[in-house]
Order: structure tokens, then C-alpha cells, then sequence
């Protein structure tokens, strides 16, 4: 079955392009539109997607609301927010809000392709190093996001590592040649310290991480 797509942004120019180019492989199948986040919403309760393109700058209701009721609906839906710029804190709410990541709207298409693709899979597909710049600029700015850090007393000390790792940005492999351990045994931890925290994916732990000062902005 084709990987169904929700297509959500308030400029119709933009909607077409974006279904013009979905259009072009047959392993994608847009199923819908909306030109607001209340529209979007209705849309994805009807419709169940597997991915939702989301715009976060929306008139009626905006993308970070949009993605909060869709993701909170339990359906499974998955969203993946666009944006103008790369450190707009409209994309660290959406991503709060539940997304599994973000783009830049100027994202090749051919990037884009592989980024629904991989959320469909389950991934979270945004760059957790363009995610870092963003909290680092963000939670520098506004301590009050911080969260209580015992939140992270189910990890064992190895987890915690692993967490800071994956804050750092880096991959899998990269972790498993920081810390000495196979690459398949790091996959393992970020499996459970997924699990305990009660997170979706790899972006969800880069802003917990932030939020509970594991790791601080600038470090």
C-alpha cells in the first residue's frame, strides 16, 4: 500500500507544488489538503494518514496547535512540520506539540521523498544537530522551559550517556565509537531509554534532554 499523505499549508501555490512532487512516485498517494490547522485536524481524523506535511504559520488555527490534537488523538497519524526558517520556535513547539520532526520548505524534493519515507517508517527524520542549534538558542533565551530532571532517575548511568549522545547529535555509530560498544548494542539503549521516557523517536529525546538541563546550551 502507498504511503498516504496529508498535505497542510495556507498557500494553495505551495499545496500544488508539494502534491505535484508526491505525485511523482508511486510509493505516495496524497489523500487530502487543508488550507488552515482546523482544517488540517478535521482532515486527518477523516482521512487517518500516515504522514501530515505540516506549515506551522496558519491563519484559523496554527500548525503547533494542529499537531498537538492530531497527535494527542492517538490515530497514529505522524507529522512532519515545514518551515520557513531553521530556528523558528514555532518548530521547537511543534515538536513539543509531538511531531517527529521538521524541514526547511526550501528541503530538496528528493529530501523530502526519503523524510516521509522514513517517517512513515517511524524515524524521526529531522537533523538533531539543526534541532540542537534551535534549543541552544532557545532555551538560553527562556529558562522558564526547563523541566524537573528527575524525570531522567529511571535511566541507568549507561543510558544516561547514551541520552547525551543523542542530544550531541550524533548517530548511532558515532555513539557506539564514543562510548566502546557495538552499534547494535547502542541501538538497544536508545530503544529503552525511548521506552522509559515514554518518548515517540530521537527528537523527543533531544528536547527532553534540553528541557531537563542533561545537557546545556552552548555545551
Amino acid at each position: 500500500m502507498p504511503i498516504s499523505v496529508l498535505v497542510v499549508d495556507d498557500q494553495e501555490l505551495m499545496r500544488m507544488g508539494l502534491k505535484m512532487v508526491l505525485g511523482a512516485h508511486p510509493d505516495l498517494e496524497v489523500v487530502g489538503e487543508a488550507g488552515n490547522g482546523d482544517e488540517a485536524v478535521r482532515r486527518a481524523g477523516e482521512l487517518r494518514p500516515d504522514v501530515v506535511l505540516m506549515d506551522v504559520r496558519m491563519p484559523v488555527v496554527d500548525g503547533v496547535t494542529a499537531t498537538a490534537r492530531i497527535v494527542a488523538a492517538g490515530d497514529g497519524v505522524r507529522v512532519l512540520v515545514m518551515t520557513t526558517f531553521d530556528l523558528d520556535e514555532h518548530a521547537l513547539g511543534a515538536l513539543r506539540a509531538g511531531a517527529s520532526g521538521f524541514l526547511l520548505k526550501d528541503t530538496p524534493p528528493e529530501d523530502l521523498i526519503s523524510a516521509i519515507r522514513s517517517v512513515a517508517a517511524g524515524d524521526a527524520v529531522v537533523s538533531p544537530k539543526v534541532t540542537k542549534r534551535l534549543l541552544d538558542r532557545l532555551v538560553a533565551a527562556d529558562p522558564t522551559e526547563l523541566r524537573d530532571p528527575g524525570v531522567l532517575d529511571v535511566l541507568t548511568t549507561r543510558e544516561r550517556e547514551v541520552l547525551e549522545q543523542i542530544a550531541a547529535g550524533r548517530s548511532n555509530a558515532e555513539i557506539a565509537a564514543a562510548l566502546f560498544l557495538s552499534e547494535a548494542t547502542i541501538k538497544t539503549h536508545v530503544g529503552r531509554v525511548l521506552t522509559k521516557l515514554g518518548l515517540r523517536d530521537r527528537v523527543q529525546a533531544v528536547v527532553l534532554a534540553y528541557e531537563t538541563g542533561l545537557v546545556r546550551p552552548g555545551g
